[in-house]
């Protein structure tokens, strides 16, 4: 059975791509994609409340598609976690919640960490690929 992520993208209230995390074994993309990718959804996102005919509307939180859904959770500070897994997939703003937590545990918390600059902190890909193998096996006993 495939994966339920595809992947993993963290956009920085700018727009930049601070992390990209491929979970499929199709179709992978190069880096120039993925930065493509996640310059599109923010624009996509920043537009979407600008044109919502509903107050306080805070973007896109699910694109549907027939082959993939994408699911984004925008944090308080702008920056923007969104995961793209196969269509019909229910549990992933839990999901995206719970990444969240641990890049505030283990990236916003690393003394080393530069805002708005890329991730490259070990302990929360560590913890991440543990939070990601949890999902899969969770998917499997479904």
């Amino acid at each position: 059975m495939a994966a339920a992520i595809y992947s993993l993208y963290i956009i920085n209230k700018s727009g930049g791509l601070i992390f990209y995390k491929d979970y499929g074994s199709a179709g992978r993309m190069d880096t120039n994609d993925s930065l493509r990718l996640a310059s599109l959804w923010h624009s996509m996102h920043a537009i979407s409340q600008q044109l919502s005919p509903v107050n306080g509307c805070n973007g896109i939180e699910l694109l549907e598609a027939d082959t993939f859904d994408l699911h984004c959770f925008q944090s308080l500070t702008g920056t923007k976690f969104f995961v793209v897994c196969e269509p019909g997939t229910h549990h992933m703003e839990t999901l995206l919640k719970h990444i969240y937590e641990l890049y505030t545990d283990y990236v916003l918390k690393n003394p080393f960490y530069e805002m708005e600059m890329p991730i490259r902190c070990e302990l929360f890909e560590i913890n991440l690929a543990q939070l990601v193998l949890k999902d899969r096996v969770a998917l499997l006993r479904r």
